[in-house]
């Protein structure tokens, strides 16, 4: 047994109940009056909400809470418990939120999960335990995918999509940085890989990524300096949450502000508005820009936007398609009879097209991730203020 856990292999969706209640369990639905009950889906939400990545985890929990609250706290017609746990940096924190999660308040499926470092951390928990797990942000490649599925991307994928456009514009060798840790290490990768593979040229000493230690480092100026000294035309990097904020801003202020700065999520999100006009010019590449002109995202940003006053981010629009998703695919197990993490699981793979606001998707075969749209974005003035706007499609992804 790992972690000690006993599980069962067909656990069904729990009843709530007087009984239930007596164990001292928190729960946000309850028993009818008349003595029946009412049944009830449990989604474990993991998500970091404090640390260096609470902005992009609570994006997660507000993008899935908006889901529920537009629909009347159900999915597939049943009643969500939904039980929210603080992720953290990663796998310390993580892991033993995770455990809670399945071992204590026996969830039927788990979401969230912001970091690399702690998917890699829950997913044994998680195969042993048989429950699906939806996460809603960037995670990297597994083995075995049976119970494992993303409504976000492979990490890999937002760099493999923007290399080829910047080989096509930049006019020499580009510097490669980003943080030490798996989710760094994943997104370099997919961008020098591909970058390499069509034909461009890194700057970086040696022609490797420049790594900087993670979660500690907040002063950048050194590595500017060292990127002063080198050929580059043009800078990648991946940073999030406070890290991008520091890094946006002493760029600007740096020795090498005059080069363009392509990124995948640097302005994403709150840390725009914290960064100011020290984001202006930044290019992005990113599967979702709120400013995505179709009736999904028009209804999703509106009723984002009236809640949060502020737009939508990849984070939330993610985790509101993770809700989407386990919402059709718990209907579709009911309407087979039985609702259980594995006929869920098994309802998830036979979704086909999902309409979101990013755009239309559908999970892969090969990795249960989405095949979807790449937008090319840039940091300029809309209005009175500085977004994240749409330029073109870069590329269609997944597998």
């Amino acid at each position: 047994m790992f972690f000690g856990i006993p599980l069962s292999r067909g656990r069904r969706v729990r009843p709530v109940c007087a009984a239930v209640l007596a164990l001292g369990l928190t729960v946000v639905t309850g028993c009818s009056g008349d003595g029946g009950t009412d049944e009830t889906v449990k989604i474990g939400l993991l998500t970091s909400l404090s640390g260096t990545y609470k902005a992009p985890g609570t994006d997660l929990r507000a993008g899935f809470e908006l889901y529920l609250n537009t629909h009347g706290n159900k999915l597939g017609g049943r009643k969500v418990e939904l039980v929210v746990a603080d992720e953290g940096d990663g796998p310390p924190t993580a892991l033993p939120a995770a455990t809670k999660l399945v071992k204590k308040d026996k969830v039927d499926v788990l979401t969230g999960l912001v970091g690399g470092g702690s998917f890699n951390a829950v997913l044994p928990l998680i195969q042993q335990a048989k429950i699906p797990l939806v996460g809603s942000n960037a995670r990297p490649t597994v083995k075995d995918i049976e119970y494992v599925w993303t409504t976000s991307f492979l990490s890999d994928e937002p760099g493999r999509a923007i290399a080829p456009y910047v080989k096509e514009n930049v006019d020499g060798p580009v510097y490669a940085i980003g943080p030490d840790y798996q989710g760094g290490h994943d997104e370099l990768r997919g961008f020098t890989d591909e970058f390499k593979r069509v034909g461009g040229q890194l700057a970086n000493p040696g022609g490797k990524t420049t790594w900087t230690p993670f979660p500690k480092t907040a002063n950048f100026m050194p590595y500017f300096s060292e990127i002063a000294r080198t050929d580059a035309k043009a800078v990648y990097c991946f940073y999030a949450g406070k890290a991008a904020v520091d890094f946006a801003k002493q760029y600007a202020q740096s020795d090498i502000a005059h080069l363009p700065l392509y990124t995948a999520f640097v302005t994403e999100g709150s840390v725009l508005h914290a960064q100011g006009r020290a984001a202006k010019g930044i290019y992005s590449v990113l599967n979702y820009s709120a400013d995505l002109d179709h009736e999904a995202n028009r209804e999703f940003a509106a009723e984002y936007m009236k809640k949060h006053l502020g737009q939508p981010t990849t984070y939330a629009m993610a985790s509101y398609d993770a809700a989407a998703v386990l919402d059709q695919a718990i209907a579709d197990a009911d309407k087979q009879g039985e609702v259980t993490p594995q006929t869920i699981n098994q309802a998830l793979g036979a979704l086909g097209q999902i309409d979101s606001p990013r755009g239309t998707w559908e999970f892969g075969d090969k990795a249960h991730s989405p095949v979807q749209t790449w937008y090319l974005r840039q940091v300029r003035p809309d209005g009175n203020q500085l977004a994240n706007v749409m330029i073109q499609d870069l590329a269609t992804l997944g597998s």
